[in-house]
């Protein structure tokens, strides 16, 4: 079976008063309460999405920056589905 990877833009909050994730018109939006020092935030991020999804989630970009791009293990149309039913923020 092969390996399936979709692509998320994400937009990063640290030092949010509660982690939580909202969708930001075609990106999503994660606050975490972790502050963005020594990749405590990427890995609070990685983690919340990771149960977001039910899947495993990397870091595929923006590593230093509030805007990044993950990849999350599954298809699309599954990533695209879980999008829709979060809500705006």
């Amino acid at each position: 079976m092969k390996h399936v990877v979709s692509l998320v833009s994400v937009k990063v909050v640290p030092g949010a008063s509660r982690d939580r994730i909202v969708r930001w018109g075609e990106w999503l939006k994660v606050c975490v309460t972790a502050p963005a020092e020594r990749g405590r935030a990427n890995e609070a991020v990685l983690e919340l999405l990771c149960g977001f999804f039910g899947a495993p989630v990397t870091l595929r970009s923006g590593a230093g920056s509030p805007r990044k791009i993950v990849a999350v293990s599954l298809p699309q149309a599954q990533v695209q589905e879980r999008i829709r039913t979060c809500p705006e923020g």
